[in-house]
């Protein structure tokens, strides 16, 4: 089954030296590491997920990987000031796979809004379907359009689709 590649995907934010991002769900930990990569030992990837267990195995991915430029955030950011971040801090923000999930989206953008820059960059991805048990449940499906608009109604603007995957869409924003 093909899946869509972080790394690709991630390549096509633009990212550059020196820059900082913040993950928002970081989950596996695969965006974080891309993103690492590419920021270089000037920039700092924070990895924010409410789970300690997976914020343990990005810092040791990182490790495994000899990337020093990645915090770990336990933090929920479906609360406003949840990511213990500071305001407008972050030139770029990666939303992967978290939109289904979560109770509070209105929070949690204005959240990912007041870490990023004015003109700072949001990578979303997520499930375009339900493929039979391997990805959400189809009530938890956030449809591409109804991401687009969650976003756009927050005053980001888009700034390109990125080409689908078989079982995702991810599109680039701008924060006002």
């Amino acid at each position: 089954m093909n899946f869509i590649d972080p790394k690709t995907t991630i390549q096509q934010m633009g990212l550059r030296i020196g820059m900082k991002v913040g993950d928002f769900g970081a989950g596996s930990g695969h965006y974080t590491i891309a993103a690492a990569s590419l920021v270089g030992g000037e920039g700092r990837v924070y990895a924010i997920d409410v789970q300690e267990d997976i914020l343990k195995h990005i810092h040791n991915l990182a490790k495994d990987n000899k990337l020093n430029n990645i915090e770990t955030v336990c933090g929920n950011f479906e609360k406003q000031f949840g990511t213990k971040l500071r305001e407008k801090v972050l030139d770029a923000a990666i939303l992967s796979n978290t939109l289904f999930q979560l109770d509070d989206r209105k929070v949690a953008i204005e959240e990912i809004k007041r870490t990023l820059k004015s003109g700072g960059i949001l990578l979303v991805v997520d499930w375009a379907g339900a493929y039979g048990g391997i990805g959400p449940t189809p009530e938890m499906i956030v449809s591409e359009h109804a991401a687009q608009e969650m976003f756009l109604n927050a005053g980001f603007h888009k700034v390109k689709d990125i080409a689908p995957a078989p079982h995702h869409y991810s599109f680039v924003l701008s924060a006002p």
